[in-house]
C-alpha cells in the first residue's frame, strides 16, 4: 500500500497520475499546505522539507516501510518498483535529463511564474517579466525537441511525460492572457492534447475532490505557504 501524501497542485498531480497509470493500491491522505500542515511535526518525519507531494510505500525495499518525497523521487521510485513507465535500458540518459530539466527548470520558474502574477502583494515588472520569459523559453526548448515525437522520451508514454503534463496542465495560470499559452507551441500543444485524452488523467484530476482544501488567501494562508517571507519566531 502507497500512502500518499496530497494537496491539488502540480507536482502532486504528477503523483496521482503515476499511481492511476500503474493501478498501485493508495491511501490519500489530504495534507492541507493553506492551513500549514506541512509544517506538522509529523509531515516534516516523512518530507524535511515541508513539502507536498510524500510517499510512505508500506511495501518497499526488503519489506520495510519506506518514504520518498519530491516529485521526481517518486516518479523514478513508483516506475522503478512496477518495471513500467521508465523507458528502456538505452532510454536511460534521455529519461533522467528531460527529468531534471522538468525538474529544475519548467516545474520552479512556473512556481515562480505564478507567485509574482497571482500572490506577491505588489506586481514587480521585471519579477513578472523575468519568470514569463524563462517559462517561454524553458516551453520551445520542449516544443523544438517534440517535432515529430509522440512522447518525450523515445517512442513510449513514460514518467518524463507524467512529470511534464503536471505543469502544463497549469499553462494558463503560468502564462495568463488572452489566448491559449501553448498555441505559440505547437507541438507541445499536440503533446499535451494527446497525454491530456488518457483515461488516467480523468481520474488523476478526481483524486482529492471529496476533500475541502481551504481556498482563502489570508494571512494564515500566507505564512503557511510563504514562511520565509517572516521573522523566524524564537524558540
Amino acid at each position: 500500500m502507497i500512502r500518499f501524501y496530497f494537496h491539488p497542485t502540480p507536482n502532486p498531480a504528477k503523483v496521482a497520475l503515476m499511481l492511476e497509470e500503474t493501478g498501485l493500491a493508495y491511501q490519500l491522505i489530504p495534507i492541507d499546505t493553506s492551513k500549514g500542515e506541512q509544517h506538522t511535526p509529523a509531515f516534516r518525519a516523512i518530507n524535511p522539507n515541508g513539502k507536498v507531494p510524500a510517499i510512505v510505500d508500506t511495501e518497499g525495499p526488503g519489506g520495510k516501510e519506506a518514504r520518498v518525497f519530491d516529485s521526481s523521487a517518486i516518479l523514478l521510485y513508483l516506475g522503478e518498483k512496477t518495471g513500467r513507465l521508465i523507458g528502456s535500458a538505452a532510454d536511460r540518459s534521455e529519461l533522467l535529463s528531460w527529468l531534471f530539466f522538468i525538474a529544475t527548470g519548467i516545474g520552479p520558474f512556473s512556481g515562480q511564474a505564478v507567485h509574482f502574477q497571482h500572490a506577491a502583494p505588489e506586481k514587480l515588472a521585471y519579477a513578472v517579466n523575468r519568470y514569463r520569459r524563462e517559462i517561454e523559453r524553458h516551453y520551445e526548448v520542449l516544443d523544438t525537441h517534440l517535432k515529430g515525437r509522440e512522447f518525450i522520451i523515445g517512442k513510449e508514454y513514460s514518467i518524463g511525460d507524467i512529470s511534464a503534463w503536471g505543469w502544463l496542465d497549469r499553462a494558463p495560470r503560468v502564462l495568463p492572457g488572452d489566448t491559449d499559452p501553448l498555441t505559440a507551441f505547437p507541438n507541445l500543444k499536440r503533446w499535451f492534447r494527446a497525454i491530456d485524452s488518457r483515461p488516467a488523467v480523468a481520474k488523476a484530476r478526481a483524486v482529492g475532490k471529496d476533500h475541502a482544501f481551504k481556498k482563502e488567501m489570508d494571512e494564515e494562508t500566507r505564512r503557511a505557504l510563504f514562511p520565509s517571507n517572516y521573522v523566524k519566531a524564537a524558540s
